[in-house]
């Protein structure tokens, strides 16, 4: 499996507005975001690490707390166990990476 292409991924949506096409492999799992505007991510919190890098749109993120208007190039780490929730103002393409790999069941 070195190679893949993101279009033959299936689709799974997690949160009503947020389409993720998710690469599991044994050390961890990056999301490929689709998301549309004005979709919401309930504040939630997760034993994984997590980078979020978002590519197109703004998005606005809150973790522990802390609220950031994102942009195309913006990053945020996510700390393990931290609280974060999310809100796009536009549509966005969000890529994730999370370790150790999440499960999205």
């Amino acid at each position: 499996m070195p190679f893949l292409e993101l279009k033959d991924i299936e689709v799974a949506e997690p949160v009503t507005g947020f389409r993720a096409r998710v690469v599991n492999t044994a050390g961890m799992t990056v999301a490929h975001w689709e998301i549309d505007a004005g979709a919401v991510m309930p504040e939630h919190h997760h034993p994984n690490e997590q980078v979020v890098n978002v590519i197109d749109g703004e998005f606005e993120l809150t973790v522990g707390g802390e609220t950031r208007r994102m942009g195309p190039g913006s990053l945020a780490v996510i700390d393990p166990d931290v609280p974060h929730s999310g809100t796009a103002i536009t549509a966005c393409r969000i890529v994730d990476a999370f370790h150790p790999p999440r499960s999205y069941d």
